[in-house]
C-alpha cells in the first residue's frame, strides 16, 4: 500500500552518467525507468523533474566570462534531451510519459500548462518536466520545488549519489555525519548543498516534505513512496 499517491521525482544530470565521463548511461535511465514503472502499475501518480549537468552546464562557462544568460539557456536545451530520453526509457517499459517543456519547442515536447499537466497525471501518465522554471539564474531544483506545488505532489524525492543529506561531503570526510530527519532552517543555517536555498525555501513556505536517498540502492525509491524511512527526511 502507498502512502503518496502523487509524487515528484528530481533526477540531477551527473545520476544519468553512470561510470561514463559525459551523457547518459543507458543502464542508469533504464533502471530509473523500471523503478519509475512499478510505481505506475500501485497506481502512484510519478512527476519527474531532470538536470542537465552531464550534458552541460551553463556555470562552466560563466565562469570563463560567457553571458549567464545563454549559458543557462544552454542548459535548458541538455534538460530537454535528457527528458526525452528519459520518455524513451519509460515508453520501452509500456509507461505512458509525456515530457513537458517551460521554453517552447513544439516539434519536440509540449509546452508547460498546470492544468494540462495535472490531467496528464490523472490519466496514469508520467510527466517529465525539461527546461527548468523557463528563466535564467534559476536551478532545476526550484524548478522541482516550483512543479511539485503546482501539481499538488505529496512529497518531493531526490535521488543522489549519496544515500542522504550529511554534514560534509561523505566521499571527501570519513567522518561526515548523516542526518536521518532535519528541518528546513537548519539546512538553510548549517549552508547545506543538498538543494540550493530558493528551492528549500519554497517546500517550507508550503509544507511540501523533501526525501533525500541514494538512486544507486534498487527499491529504495517503492520503499519510500510506500512510507518507509529510507535517507533523510527534510520537514
Amino acid at each position: 500500500m502507498s502512502k503518496y499517491k502523487r509524487i515528484l521525482l528530481k533526477l540531477s544530470g551527473e545520476a544519468l552518467l553512470g561510470d561514463r565521463d559525459f551523457g547518459i548511461d543507458p543502464k542508469i535511465i533504464n533502471k530509473v525507468a523500471e523503478e519509475i514503472a512499478r510505481l505506475t502499475k500501485k497506481k502512484v501518480e510519478v512527476s519527474i523533474v531532470v538536470g542537465g549537468g552531464n550534458i552541460f552546464r551553463g556555470e562552466n562557462l560563466v565562469q570563463s566570462g560567457f553571458d549567464r544568460v545563454k549559458g543557462d539557456q544552454m542548459g535548458m536545451l541538455a534538460t530537454v534531451m535528457n527528458a526525452l530520453a528519459l520518455q524513451d526509457a519509460l515508453m520501452n517499459t509500456d509507461v505512458q510519459a509525456r515530457v513537458m517543456s517551460a521554453i517552447s519547442i513544439h516539434e519536440v515536447c509540449e509546452d508547460y500548462i498546470r492544468l494540462r499537466a495535472i490531467r496528464h497525471l490523472e490519466k496514469g501518465r508520467v510527466l517529465i518536466f525539461a527546461a527548468g522554471t523557463g528563466n535564467p539564474f534559476f536551478t532545476t531544483d526550484t524548478a522541482a520545488s516550483l512543479r511539485a506545488i503546482e501539481v499538488n505532489a505529496e512529497i518531493l524525492i531526490k535521488a543522489t549519489k549519496v544515500d542522504g543529506i550529511y554534514n560534509s561531503d561523505p566521499k571527501l570526510d570519513s567522518k561526515a555525519i548523516k542526518y536521518d530527519n532535519i528541518t528546513y532552517s537548519e539546512i538553510l543555517n548549517k549552508n547545506l548543498k543538498v538543494m540550493d536555498a530558493t528551492s528549500i525555501v519554497l517546500c517550507r513556505d508550503n509544507n511540501l516534505p523533501i526525501v533525500v536517498y541514494d538512486l544507486f540502492k534498487s527499491g529504495d525509491l517503492e520503499k519510500i513512496v510506500e512510507g518507509e524511512h529510507i535517507g533523510t527526511m527534510v520537514s
